[in-house]
């Protein structure tokens, strides 16, 4: 079975790094009415429809003009206001996390990679403020994809590592086979995902997955070997995802970040998964991708 993250990437848009600072051209582009603006307040989108809502450049308020690049013939740029706009509308705005279903399901290839790409920009944009090597005010250039200060300090978009797991257990594609998923106190009742942590200085990767598993299940890990990657703009990282072989099996969680922890046969995956008793990530996510490439097809539910 495919991976099935690699929609994200699959047909990526060519985001014309050459361009952003060409004045002349990018007010060209802009003036083109085939031209589509995703218009971000702060980190939020309006939607309609439940879809993001894509719209000519004159359909477009004030405010920061992010190129994002072309692809389908077309340029396609976000427009980045203050939380203001959000705040002052009467129709309602939400974060990604709440159009995750309806952009999985978009009529085009691209446009998942397109919205990432303007997320992450307008979440850098919004927290970075001054310069952390003078304390500056900073100032965007290059189309939204830089920011500089005075001094002539240069700052560039930040991504934060992260690894994402799927620990098994028991012999490969066997009907005894197991991944172990687990729940955050937070999350509403009956919803699983993958385990999930941040890289820190001076690992490996797989040091990483070894770390974060036993901290947060109390299982220890063997072979880890990896899987693919997806960018997630909430707020800045890079998920890593990562399957790794467990040498133990009883689980102790840490009460901290993870509630409860489970392990699943492929069986009892589609029978609490058909019956509701277990809710899965969205479509889009690597934890959803990591868990039907193991499954060896779809799952029914999702969050």
């Amino acid at each position: 079975m495919a991976h099935p993250h690699e929609h994200l990437n699959a047909h990526p848009h060519d985001r014309l790094h050459e361009r952003r600072k060409e004045d002349a051209w990018l007010e060209e582009r802009w003036a083109d009415p085939q031209t589509r603006v995703l218009v971000v307040s702060g980190t939020r989108i309006r939607p309609h429809e439940g879809r993001v809502a894509w719209v000519s450049p004159t359909q477009a308020p004030q405010g920061l003009r992010v190129l994002l690049g072309r692809v389908a013939g077309r340029t396609w740029f976000a427009l980045v206001t203050g939380p203001e706009t959000a705040r002052a509308a009467t129709q309602e705005w939400v974060p990604l996390r709440g159009l995750l279903a309806g952009l999985a399901a978009g009529p085009t290839s691209h446009e998942p990679a397109l919205v990432l790409h303007a997320l992450g920009l307008a979440e850098w944009l919004a927290v970075t403020r001054f310069c952390p090597r003078c304390a500056e005010p900073l100032t965007p250039r290059a189309a939204g994809h830089e920011l500089a200060c005075a001094q002539g300090h240069t700052q560039f978009p930040r991504t934060d590592a992260a690894v994402i797991m799927l620990v098994l257990h028991g012999v490969p594609g066997s009907e005894d086979e197991r991944c172990l998923l687990g729940r955050q106190a937070v999350w509403p009742e009956g919803r699983f995902s993958t385990l999930a942590g941040f890289y820190e200085p001076g690992e490996t990767l797989e040091d990483a997955v070894r770390r974060e598993v036993r901290e947060e299940v109390g299982i220890e890990v063997g072979q880890v070997s990896y899987f693919g990657n997806q960018p997630w703009p909430l707020p800045a990282s890079l998920m890593i995802g990562m399957v790794a072989q467990a040498t133990s099996t009883q689980i102790d969680v840490d009460r901290d970040e993870i509630e409860e922890a489970r392990w699943f046969t492929r069986a009892q995956m589609r029978q609490q998964a058909e019956s509701g008793q277990v809710v899965l990530p969205g479509g889009i996510s690597i934890s959803r991708s990591l868990i039907e490439h193991w499954y060896g097809d779809s799952l029914p539910g999702q969050w």
